[in-house]
């Protein structure tokens, strides 16, 4: 299953000029890295990669910097990346670094100079320029360096140095590049999510009675690292029984129990890209009668909106489907009572269908780009060739809950796919892993 998955350096190179070709004239961008946590002492957490400077440099070194420069139309842009400077000491006890020539050389910038350099090339950079350009949501600590650059460049104003006069965000020109998937970020999500499905796949397989939830994850994890997906995209969350009621459990601490359903929403990161996916299927392998019932309404309501996804439908149209669905099933099956027609007014079905519909996905989980909600919240972004999103509806009825029939208590369903908009409909990515109650029971089985 593992293949190459690295996209190619020309994609990084057309994502600068694109971005780029946005900016102000006379203006400088400047896009920084993650730095590396401390988790202990000494020891740090795996390193990842800040999702908006890998968009535009595919380089995965802490503490780099990236400059994008344009001028007027006499001038051509440039990109100049700061990065940190080879050093053999360090490399014995850290491992090896890209360093400036090989940065040129493997990633296409203009120039690389070490960080030790930065203030010096850097700052005669800015020098002249109308605005600066960062995301401004990031990095409170980088603001806070480019403003003391500013500051410095403004005290040799009398010698008539020009500061540039506004700081300006540009997370929204990344955001909207990052929504639109391109043909080889659409092929990596295919791979992620067929390891993806391949690991719920062995979930449903070695679940079993009095095993712990965290011995599943551990599944997981192994399925997506043996197909290179080094990490999971997000701490995975495997629930069983009543756990299921609460959205993000992830202490994995519990042991699976006879009759229970197991909730798992789990996906792995591939060259930076996450999958994510969510199943729940029955411990023992067989769903009885009321999970079946729960499970089915739910599986149904997906179905009806992942058929209706189409360049110009919205979240907000899906939504309309889903807890029209949801809230007749639900007062059909006696969980929701009263007047069916202020039911369906009232969207009932959200007492326990109690999270989003779905969310972009790309290099982030929860991925960037404008919703563009109404004031009723409702998500109206037409959906276009290239988005990538998830389709996620869920039943959540707690054991707490006396409002309902005692066959109902404790059931947490979810189910999740990843979809890519087409030009004329949807994608489902997600084509691997069971989701059918004929198909889930087949594969446990086995």
């Amino acid at each position: 299953m593992i293949k190459n998955t690295l996209l190619p350096v020309a994609e990084f190179c057309q994502r600068r000029n694109n971005f780029i070709a946005q900016m102000p004239e006379n203006s400088i961008a400047l896009i920084t890295a993650s730095k590396e946590v401390t988790r202990s002492n000494d020891t740090e957490y795996p390193f990842c990669q800040n999702k908006n400077f890998y968009y535009l440099t595919g380089f995965n070194e802490p503490d780099a910097v990236l400059a994008m420069i344009k001028g007027d139309t006499s001038k051509p842009a440039q990109s100049i990346l700061f990065s940190r400077e080879k050093d053999s000491l360090q490399e014995v006890w850290h491992g090896r670094r890209v360093g400036q020539v090989k940065a040129i050389e493997n990633y296409h910038v203009d120039q690389c100079f070490s960080l030790v350099e930065i203030e010096d090339q850097l700052l005669p950079l800015m020098v002249g320029k109308t605005s600066v350009l960062i995301c401004l949501q990031e990095k409170n600590e980088f603001e806070q360096q480019v403003l003391a650059w500013l500051s410095q460049i403004r005290k040799s104003a009398r010698m008539g140095v020009k500061a540039p006069s506004s700081l300006v965000d540009c997370s929204d020109i990344i955001a909207e590049m990052r929504l639109h998937k391109s043909t080889a970020e659409l092929d990596i999500m295919r791979q992620v999510n067929l390891i993806s499905g391949a690991a719920h796949q062995r979930a449903m397989q070695q679940a079993q009675a009095g095993k712990f939830e965290y011995q599943i994850e551990a599944e997981l994890l192994h399925e997506f690292a043996t197909n290179g997906a080094r990490y999971p995209a997000y701490g995975s969350i495997v629930a069983g029984g009543d756990n299921a009621n609460i959205l993000h459990y992830t202490d994995n601490d519990d042991k699976l129990n006879n009759n229970d359903l197991l909730l798992i929403d789990a996906g792995g990161e591939l060259a930076g890209y996450a999958a994510d996916i969510t199943r729940t299927f029955p411990i023992n392998g067989r769903f009885n009668d009321a999970q079946k019932t729960i499970y089915q309404l739910v599986l149904d309501s997906q179905n009806l909106a992942i058929n209706a996804i189409k360049p110009t439908q919205t979240f907000a149209g899906l939504n309309r489907i889903v807890c029209n669905f949801l809230t007749k099933g639900l007062y059909d099956l006696g969980i929701l009572t009263g007047d069916l027609s202020v039911l369906l007014a009232q969207k009932a079905c959200k007492k326990y269908f109690i999270h989003g519909l779905g969310h972009w996905l790309g290099l982030d989980v929860h991925d960037v780009g404008d919703y563009q909600p109404n004031e009723q919240r409702e998500q109206l972004r037409p959906f276009a060739q290239g988005m990538v999103l998830t389709i996620e509806p869920g039943i959540y009825i707690p054991l707490s809950d006396r409002s309902v029939d005692e066959k109902w208590r404790g059931i947490g369903i979810r189910i999740e796919d990843n979809i890519a908009v087409t030009a004329t409909g949807f994608e489902n990515l997600t084509v691997n892993a069971p989701k059918t109650i004929v198909d889930i029971e087949a594969v446990m089985a086995k």
